[in-house]
């Protein structure tokens, strides 16, 4: 999903993030080792995605913006200056040129109302061109991952065999592709060009579960 044309200004105005963009998503594929371990689905994920990009120079940044009012006289003469106003900004997952990049996997959906926010806001003052979200598709994955922990429980004993999954994939008040949506529509994001992309079934990378070294950790969510 995309607003104001996001794809385009990115192909466009900024090359060669777009570019980073595309080779990490087109690379990256889910790992069910990883995603279905327990603290995998909030954690490994995105600090591996967030790795990809900062091998190709994006960096964990801080934006903020500071606003000066200047009093001029009719003949454009400066008379003063008043005070000025910061405002904080939040630490993104990923800025490089004129682009932030925030992987929201699993995190506080409140996560995006911020998000968004932020680049109305950093946007209508001209720091960034476009942003990017990366998130999931969160009822397409958990039926994946009841197939595949339900293919992986087959080969185990019965009395070793559980119903439920490692990890919650159930809540509904987490970061998902179908919530930025919904901000989406409300128009959150105002003016800013904002590329919202949601991890999938395709996004697998056909591999089984494989149980993880070390113990097994009790598990949240009945198939």
């Amino acid at each position: 999903m995309e607003t104001n044309s996001a794809s385009a200004i990115l192909k466009s105005v900024c090359p060669v993030e777009w570019a980073d963009i595309v080779d990490v998503l087109t690379h990256y594929r889910l790992d069910p080792s990883t995603w279905l371990r327990k603290g995998g689905n909030r954690g490994a994920i995105p600090e591996e995605i967030d790795r990809r990009f900062h091998d190709r120079g994006w960096i964990e940044a801080r934006l903020d913006l500071e606003t000066r009012g200047l009093i001029l006289d009719r003949d454009g003469r400066r008379r003063r200056e008043l005070a000025p106003v910061l405002q904080e900004g939040y630490l993104v997952d990923n800025f490089k040129g004129r682009v932030v990049l925030d992987v929201e996997w699993a995190a506080k959906d409140g996560n995006l109302d911020r998000d968004l926010a932020a680049y109305r806001a950093w946007h209508e003052a001209g720091l960034i061109s476009a942003a990017v979200v990366i998130t999931r598709n969160r009822l397409e994955l958990l039926q994946l991952a009841r197939e595949l922990w339900g293919a992986y429980q087959k080969g185990l004993p019965m009395s070793e065999r559980s119903g439920k999954l490692p990890v919650d994939l159930t809540t509904s008040t987490t970061t998902t592709f179908d919530k930025a949506a919904l901000r989406v529509k409300r128009g959150v994001m105002g003016t800013c060009p904002i590329l919202i992309i949601g991890a999938n079934r395709a996004t697998w990378n056909g591999q089984p579960f494989r149980e993880p070294p070390g113990p097994y950790s009790a598990a949240t969510e009945e198939l």
